[in-house]
């Protein structure tokens, strides 16, 4: 079920993100990890004892910022607003402008595609190497869908 209006989702090429920043900043991250954590966006809807109990299940995590993609070997931009929380061995100040210059790639219209999604439709994308966000602009209509993901692989 989709609205008349609004709804889309948006991908974004974390290949194309990273092959588009300056050759420094890349000689920079290449090797570089990051906290990734569900807590600081999704914890939040939760109550204190539910919050801990995902906590236990599901704990933060380190990536790399820069990973290898396993079928294709091409590098990709790894780290996204919602979730990654710190780069590690940074100050905070650094970790966080850093991390705002590294997340704003996503968001560069050329390394995006916007789908509108019409009843009936199936998109598949792979998470290691695109991000996507879905358009939160079609109040009060619905947007029902169903998602199916599967378990990814480690990082590297």
């Amino acid at each position: 079920e989709v609205p008349d209006v609004g709804g889309d989702t948006l991908f974004a090429d974390m290949a194309a993100a990273y092959d588009n920043l300056p050759e420094a900043m890349r000689a920079r991250i290449d090797g570089m990890s990051a906290v990734h954590d569900h807590a600081p966006t999704f914890g939040l809807m939760m109550n204190a004892e539910t919050r801990a109990e995902m906590r236990d299940r599901y704990p933060a995590v380190e990536h790399p910022v820069v990973r290898t993609h396993p079928e294709t070997g091409r590098k990709t931009l790894f780290v996204n607003g919602p979730f990654t929380t710190h780069l590690v061995g940074l100050d905070e100040a650094e970790s966080d402008a850093l991390l705002d210059r590294l997340t704003r790639q996503a968001s560069v219209p050329e390394f995006q595609c916007r789908w509108r999604w019409r009843p009936g439709d199936v998109a598949m994308w792979d998470n290691r190497a695109v991000q996507h966000y879905a358009c939160s602009d079609y109040f009060p209509a619905r947007r029902v869908m169903e998602r199916v993901a599967i378990v990814g692989d480690r990082p590297y």
